[in-house]
């Protein structure tokens, strides 16, 4: 089962997504995806393993930047018994996003990557969470590569929600599940 936990920025959407996993299995596999740039990310990086340590569910984490998709099919043939948690996926489109960033076609380049993820997300029969930032409540960015990474962020949020069988809206520390409430 896929699941889809969205929310702005410091919503609780990360910490709901590991206690759900922590219901869901006995053990699990931790995705990070960020790419640690300055020492502020480091700290951050590290508070996040301490209490993943902390927490006492067993976590393996993986760090994985770009190849999330061929990740996620590795996992899915050896993750049994396991509840995948990845955190998250607009790091991973910012990862693409500055690494296709002088590309005549980024855009492109950027979404076949949201395509190979969807298909992945989409045939695969494990626990899986994902965890991402809903950006489309903001300000419209005032440079190119900001609307780009609002616009990619807000299309792969919609493809990925489409493909899991659940959605969860995180603001301000609560959790409501959408899907099953959707008009259409």
């Amino acid at each position: 089962m896929a699941v889809l936990v969205t929310g702005g920025a410091r919503s609780g959407k990360s910490s709901f997504a590991e206690k759900l996993a922590m219901q869901r299995c006995q053990h699990g596999i931790y995705i990070a995806t960020s790419h640690i740039y300055d020492e502020e990310m480091r700290e951050r990086v590290s508070l996040h393993q301490q209490q993943r340590l902390q927490s006492g569910f067993p976590w393996e984490t993986r760090e994985e930047p770009y190849a999330l998709g061929a990740c996620l099919e590795q996992l899915h043939e050896r993750s049994e018994g396991a509840v995948v948690l990845v955190d998250c996926l607009t790091l991973w489109l910012t990862n693409w996003l500055l690494y296709y960033e002088q590309e005549s076609d980024a855009v492109q380049l950027v979404s076949n990557q949201i395509d190979e993820l969807v298909n992945v997300v989409s045939s695969y029969s494990g626990q899986l969470i994902l965890v991402t930032n809903e950006v489309g409540d903001g300000i419209v960015p005032e440079y190119p590569l900001g609307r780009q990474f609002r616009d990619l962020a807000g299309r792969m949020n919609q493809r990925v929600a489409e493909v899991c069988q659940q959605v969860f809206l995180v603001t301000v520390g609560i959790p409501i599940e959408l899907k099953s409430r959707a008009y259409m």
